[in-house]
């Protein structure tokens, strides 16, 4: 690579996706833009709020101040009813963490894919495989709890890597856009669990709707506060599945050679070639990889609640991973974080409507707003006059 070549890719800015994950910027500049984002979500679904509420809307012209006082009320109501059904006590606590297992190990599957510089959004389909091979050898085999958990922890991650890895293999080997065939991916896994919940081998004895068997007890995720003897207390080892494999993503993508690779892949793919790197094996490892963390994703609904699998055991969460990856900058510990917010929206939002009478939507209007804002670094940045530092982007931006 030539000198003028070399000024030239080190020089260039960033793209627009550079500026949604913070490649090449400073962990706290990465930092807060989300932090911004959430805030401004969290005050837009305040004025939602305040709107919704027609009594207190003709109130502002007859009596404005009781009618800012009954907004105020209904908007802190809300917000304290939704931070306390999150984090108030320990059943809380136990919900949020029990709905972010899940949530943080999509969130790794689709920040992987970004670091080498592919989009994965395949999750829900590789999240529903490996949830569906972690079923069958829960229900096919007669185990000690000590084998038997890791062997259905493993499968799951193992058909989620077989999913993941075939677009990668169609990316490296003709060039097939990895949007267009995880998206194809998707409808395949989707509509094949549901022709296989309804063959003889895997449909529940004696049901006419599609409904696997259940799994062995043996190879149940165990809850963590069963010794508190509260069936409230649905938090098991998922969460401990999901913490570990954030470590184990970062150990990888910062501690080794192949995470070097990925990520100088993600950053030139050009330049990793030229380096003698090879470019198509890496676009496999990396898509397999995320397809594994996807399948540990489903893991978590089909081993450690419903103990089955079932038509949308998978919740959408794939999709969510693609929020959750931005929203923690395609970072291992912000996607930990993302997750746990995300957990906590979900089960704050129940207390919400509980206490208040808001409905759980808004919840998923917060959730989307929070994603339209990162999606607008520029926005943003302009609502707060965040400064932006006129640095160039090395070669190495996926790197750092």
């Amino acid at each position: 690579m030539s000198d003028k070549d070399s000024k030239e890719t080190t020089d260039r800015k960033p793209s627009t996706m550079d500026e949604i994950t913070g490649v090449g910027t400073s962990w706290g500049r990465a930092m807060l833009v989300p932090v911004l984002a959430l805030f401004t979500a969290l005050v837009c679904g305040a004025l939602i709020i305040a709107v919704s509420d027609l009594d207190l809307l003709s109130l502002w012209k007859s009596d404005p101040g009781l009618a800012a006082s009954g907004t105020w009320s209904k908007i802190s109501g809300a917000y304290a009813a939704m931070f306390r059904g999150a984090f108030g006590d320990l059943q809380g606590w136990s919900e949020t963490l029990t709905l972010a297992a899940p949530l943080i190990l999509a969130g790794l599957s689709v920040a992987v894919g970004f670091k080498a510089g592919l989009f994965n959004i395949g999750a829900e389909g590789q999240m529903v495989i490996g949830g569906l091979t972690a079923v069958i050898i829960g229900f096919s085999f007669d185990l000690p709890a000590i084998i038997h958990v890791p062997l259905s922890i493993l499968g799951g991650f193992v058909g989620g890597f077989i999913w993941g890895a075939i677009p990668g293999l169609l990316r490296a080997k003709t060039g097939a856009h990895e949007v267009i065939t995880t998206i194809m991916l998707n409808f395949v896994a989707l509509n094949l669990l549901t022709y296989l919940l309804k063959s003889s081998a895997i449909q529940q004895p004696g049901r006419d709707d599609a409904r696997s068997k259940l799994i062995q007890e043996s190879a149940r995720l165990p809850r963590l506060l069963s010794f508190m003897d509260d069936p409230r207390l649905r938090v098991h080892l998922g969460i401990l599945i999901a913490l570990v494999a954030a470590g184990v993503v970062y150990w990888m993508l910062f501690k080794t050679t192949l995470g070097f690779e990925i990520r100088a892949v993600g950053a030139n793919p050009d330049a990793s070639r030229y380096a003698g790197m090879n470019v198509l094996w890496l676009y496999v490892a990396a898509m397999g990889i995320a397809g594994g963390l996807a399948g540990l994703a489903g893991v978590n609904p089909t081993l450690g609640l419903q103990y089955r699998a079932t038509p949308g055991f998978s919740a959408a969460i794939g999709f969510d991973a693609i929020a959750l990856a931005l929203l923690g900058r395609s970072h291992p510990l912000g996607v930990v974080f993302a997750g746990i917010l995300f957990g906590a929206l979900r089960s704050g939002g129940q207390e919400m409507q509980a206490a208040t009478g808001i409905s759980i939507d808004l919840v998923l209007v917060v959730g989307a707003l929070i994603v339209i804002f990162i999606a607008a670094p520029a926005l943003i940045r302009s609502i707060y006059r965040v400064k932006t530092d006129d640095v160039s982007v090395s070669i190495t931006k996926g790197i750092a």
